[in-house]
């Protein structure tokens, strides 16, 4: 969540204060005049002393960026046909912009219009090409994919937020973003193979010639024939099954969309494309999705909708699940062979509030409060209430992350529902609390209160929780040690509540309260390779480490962040909410999966007290270590172990679970991308028993594997080495095999993209003033190939943050969706710089902002009505940066 109560929203406002100074000379003549005497001038304060900030931005080589962006302040190279396609790596993250002439915000391609974005790249079998539509309230935009010959394979033109395809053969392809409407930012993902979303609203097969329409001006007594009803022939359309207010089954007249179709955008450049169209069956498909594009954009048509095929489906599964790296890192599917939670079981999540209506939060939720006492912190209106519904920070029109909504989905959103994504203890269930107002800001009474009521103790809200919770989530922090809220936790504790606290995202080792308290488990964040997350607190009050993230990154090369996704929401210009999924990282992600693991060990064990907890902690028993041996002050105990810990649980209740062994993987895929060189693969064992790794190979000369710590379990480096190799995207398979189970790891690597990736566009760094809530200086940085340096001279001395971002609409405003975004040390927490002399080394990434829509779901959408803060994510800013005239 944001860290103050402003969306630094604010432009610049730049005042120029001149003195008008005026003397006089008075001579000593006798002939003169007597002068009336000048009073000096009062002496002038010294010149403030100012000084310098430096440093430089890095983009990830995993991120590129359209080459003709609206954004004028670098030169466009086009790339708007086949011949001219943008050369581009595998996997990859690229930000874009299209629009149609006219439309968008005034830059470089606001009259002449940039329609198409072409990408050549080189695709393998199994990977799908994702694109998401930043602007889809007021833009239109499609994916199609050619051959390097101009050939149209397949497309996307569904209207709304995401379109996707999938690369049937290995091959190099030519991947093509066009504005059909209006103009948009856009984020193309390309991940590696049956790694991405499993069903994305796209590709999927349809009927064609038909459509399912339903007009607006209908009712179900209308007998008449309505003007939309009328409207529909020009179309085309006969009706062949449904009725009056209620969706109607349409034929669609075979070769209709032609130049002269009612929809007058279809005779030009969409057109244009069906022309390269050489199958049948896809030239059919082609013009019933045209045709229900063109429905759609009509005024008189509530909905339209192909017509799709369906069919039985054995194995359900969420949709996003693939993209839950984080799971696995911690051991969780195995846990769920055993439990997946209780309703019984209960986490109370203390936070900003919660999206009640998300649909993958249906059914998993009690009732919480809302203990924000502040009306205007509050920003619902009113004070303490039982609503504790997440209104929004709407700052200025800016996004919002919904913070306490992404946490409780990490703890319990549903599983096995065929949407979205999954939950730690998706069998649980949540209470949620608001603590937090606006901005992520609240107080440390309001906290308290909301612990209070969670552990069934006596609170400002007069009433009690039908259930006490079992565990209490806070991923929060703010404030010093405070002996009544140290009190409080020993209560809580003494109830028997279990409390799990973010460590913190100042990179520091101070103490972070409320994780630091005694009796609050203290967690730390790692990133997809196990390492210490570079925002992470860390210090003598760590406890325990867990998945936190990192955006900047995109290590397992599924084409997005390597952050945790989870349930979210966006809000629109109207103050709707459209539920969504985000990746977001910090402590606040890291503490929920602690969270929902102490709720799968209460499932099995219900007598668990929080002592009991201590015990097994500090004899290893819930984690795999990490770091020097034994407890340290960066990852605690080690990483939290979702398995051994169901399995200890289960063994203090009196169970003896049987030896069920394990080999798992830190990753199940590694990319190199174009310039990575090495990382690292952890191979462990994921249950109890004696497990024995016999091998661990890989076949490609290019490919070289060297364990850390000797044979066996342990750390292995894995590099790759392009020397001699031609230009492509090359992939291997490192076997492990075990006595118990074998397992392979994907190798992704790309040679021969110089330039290809490490570019985000122009980077705009604010650097941004607290106390008067405007940025003061701004510094343009085109990038040098190492990273995107910047300098900021003659500051004053004072309070500082440093945000940057990009622009690629050039609509002055920073860190839009589909545009890079960050800041020092992290976005949602911009680091106070106490400027006092000369700040040099002032390093830190961006990252695509990217959010996935919910595609399964009716229900779309909603209408909203000593500082703590919300620590953890991203959340999208929209950043008033200071025009280039």
């Amino acid at each position: 969540m944001r860290t103050t109560s402003r969306g630094l929203m604010a432009s610049l406002i730049i005042s120029i204060l001149t003195t008008a100074c005026g003397g006089g000379g008075g001579g000593n003549s006798q002939d003169a005049a007597p002068e009336t005497p000048i009073t000096p001038p009062s002496p002038q304060p010294p010149p403030a002393q100012t000084f310098s900030i430096s440093g430089t931005i890095t983009a990830s080589s995993s991120q590129a960026v359209d080459s003709d962006t609206n954004d004028p302040t670098r030169l466009a190279v086009s790339n708007n046909t086949v011949a001219q396609a943008q050369l581009i790596s595998n996997p990859i993250t690229l930000g874009g912009y299209v629009n149609q002439p006219g439309t968008g915000a005034t830059g470089q391609s606001r009259e002449s219009g940039d329609i198409d974005d072409y990408f050549q790249v080189d695709l393998l079998a199994g990977q799908r090409v994702t694109l998401l539509v930043g602007d889809f309230e007021q833009a239109d935009a499609d994916l199609f994919i050619y051959d390097t010959q101009g050939n149209l394979l397949d497309f996307s033109i569904n209207s709304g937020e995401l379109e996707s395809l999938l690369i049937p053969e290995d091959g190099t392809y030519v991947v093509n973003t066009f504005a059909f409407s209006g103009g948009t930012n856009y984020i193309l993902a390309i991940g590696a193979p049956n790694s991405t979303l499993q069903n994305q609203g796209a590709g999927y097969p349809i009927v064609p010639w038909q459509a399912v329409v339903t007009y607006k001006e209908e009712t179900p007594q209308s007998t008449t024939a309505s003007k939309s009803e009328k409207m529909s022939r020009n179309f085309g359309l006969a009706q062949r099954a449904g009725g009056h207010g209620r969706g109607r089954l349409m034929d669609i007249r075979r070769g209709r969309v032609n130049a002269q179709h009612a929809d007058p955008r279809l005779a030009s450049a969409a057109m244009q494309k069906s022309h390269h169209i050489n199958d049948p069956d896809l030239r059919a498909r082609w013009e019933t999705l045209m045709t229900i594009k063109a429905l759609r954009a009509d005024p008189a048509v509530r909905y339209a909708d192909p017509n799709y095929q369906v069919k039985t489906n054995a194995t359900p599964d969420d949709e996003a699940y693939a993209l839950q790296w984080h799971y696995p890192q911690i051991g969780l599917p195995d846990a769920w062979d055993i439990t997946t939670g209780s309703p019984s079981v209960v986490v109370a999540v203390i936070d900003t509030g919660i999206l009640p209506n998300h649909p993958d939060l249906a059914g998993q939720l009690l009732d919480g409060y809302d203990f924000v006492r502040d009306p205007d912190s509050a920003g619902d209106g009113d004070g303490i209430d039982s609503n504790p519904q997440d209104p929004g920070d709407n700052f200025g029109g800016g996004g919002e992350s919904f913070h306490g909504t992404h946490v409780a989905g990490t703890v319990a959103a549903q599983g096995n529902n065929q949407i979205g994504v999954a939950g730690t203890a998706y069998g649980a269930k949540v209470m949620p609390l608001r603590a937090l107002g606006v901005g992520g800001e609240g107080t440390s009474f309001d906290v308290d209160q909301a612990v209070r009521f969670a552990a069934g103790l006596p609170n400002d809200s007069g009433t009690l929780p039908e259930q006490r919770a079992d565990v209490i989530n806070l991923s929060l922090g703010g404030g010093p040690f405070s002996q009544t809220t140290q009190a409080l936790y020993d209560e809580v504790r003494a109830a028997g509540v279990m409390v799990v606290a973010a460590a913190g995202n100042q990179a520091s080792a101070t103490l972070e309260y409320p994780a630091s308290y005694d009796g609050v488990i203290s967690v730390s964040a790692v990133d997809i390779q196990r390492r210490l997350a570079s925002y992470s607190n860390t210090g003598a009050a760590i406890d325990i480490a867990a998945p936190g993230g990192d955006n900047s990154v995109d290590i397992n090369g599924d084409g997005y962040p390597d952050g945790i996704l989870s349930t979210g929401g966006t809000k629109t210009s109207g103050g709707d909410i459209n539920y969504a999924y985000s990746f977001l990282n910090g402590t606040s992600m890291a503490a929920p999966h602690v969270a929902g693991v102490l709720a799968l060990m209460k499932t099995v064990n219900p007598d668990l007290t929080p002592a009991d907890i201590d015990a097994l902690l500090s004899d290893g028993q819930l984690s795999d270590d990490l770091g020097p041996a034994g407890r340290d002050d960066q990852f605690g105990h080690g990483i939290i172990n979702a398995r051994r810990a169901v399995l200890a649980a289960l063994e203090a209740s009196g169970t003896s679970p049987a030896d069920s062994p394990r080999l798992t993987a830190s990753a199940t895929t590694l990319n190199f991308g174009t310039n990575g060189t090495t990382l690292e693969l952890i191979l462990s064992n994921a249950g109890r028993g004696a497990l024995t790794l016999l091998s661990v190979t890989a076949s490609p000369a290019w490919l070289q594997i060297e364990s850390v710590e000797g044979v066996g379990l342990g750390t292995y480096q894995i590099s790759v080495d392009r020397t001699g190799l031609s230009p492509g995207i090359y992939t291997a398979d490192i076997n492990a095999k075990s006595n118990i189970n074998d397992l392979t790891v994907r190798i992704l690597m790309s040679v021969g993209y110089l330039n290809a990736g490490a570019d985000v566009g122009v980077l705009y760094i604010l650097l941004y003033d607290p106390i008067s809530d405007e940025p003061v200086a701004q510094f343009a940085s085109s990038g040098s190939g190492s990273g995107y340096p910047f300098q900021f001279n003659d500051v004053a001395a004072g309070e500082y943050e440093v945000v940057a971002g990009s622009d690629a609409d050039n609509d002055l405003l920073i860190c839009d969706g589909g545009e890079a975004c960050g800041a020092w040390l992290t976005i949602d927490q911009p680091i106070r710089i106490t400027l006092d002399n000369d700040i040099a080394d002032l390093d830190f990434p961006v990252e695509f902002l990217v959010s996935l829509p919910n595609l399964n779901s009716q229900s779309q959408s909603e209408s909203s009505a000593g500082k703590l803060r919300a620590g953890g994510d991203e959340g999208q800013r929209n950043i008033k940066r200071l025009s280039d005239n």
